[in-house]
């Protein structure tokens, strides 16, 4: 759903307004046509989606929602409008590729685009355990040094 959503984002954001490329707006425009017909004409569905172009942020949960319910994700020629809506707006300049983190009741993660995580399950590599602060087992608390 994220490659849906995020390019119906993109094409609220580089679609629409006096700078829209007349490219990205028309494959906007299929992208929410071909999810209108998905969706087949349902009232809610037609709200989330419209609601979300005047608010990405806000209707973003909720359209993922639909999205999921309907099957988008198993559409071909919703995929590939998506696809295609991202390259545009890419093109456009600025990037749109986004990843989305639900990080929620998580105990460990790095969010970056080069950050580097490594993570240590068993003994301890012995180069850590060597560094000042850090103690592993029950006596010594955990990895990050913290007692």
């Amino acid at each position: 759903m994220t490659t849906i959503v995020t390019a119906l984002a993109a094409g609220v954001a580089k679609g629409m307004g006096d700078g829209a490329s007349a490219a990205v707006a028309d494959a906007y425009r299929a992208l929410k046509g071909g999810l209108a017909r998905l969706f087949g004409g349902s009232p809610p569905a037609q709200l989330v989606l419209a609601q979300h172009e005047s608010d990405p942020d806000t209707w973003r949960a909720p359209l993922a929602k639909l999205l999921t319910e309907a099957g988008a994700d198993r559409e071909e020629e919703i995929l590939t409008a998506a696809r295609q809506l991202l390259e545009l707006a890419d093109s456009m300049g600025g990037r749109t590729d986004m990843t989305v983190v639900n990080a929620q009741g998580a105990n460990i993660g790095t969010i970056g685009d080069h950050a580097r995580q490594t993570n240590v399950f068993g003994a301890p590599p012995a180069a850590l355990s060597t560094r000042p602060g850090f103690a592993f087992g029950p006596e010594g608390g955990n990895a990050s040094g913290i007692r």
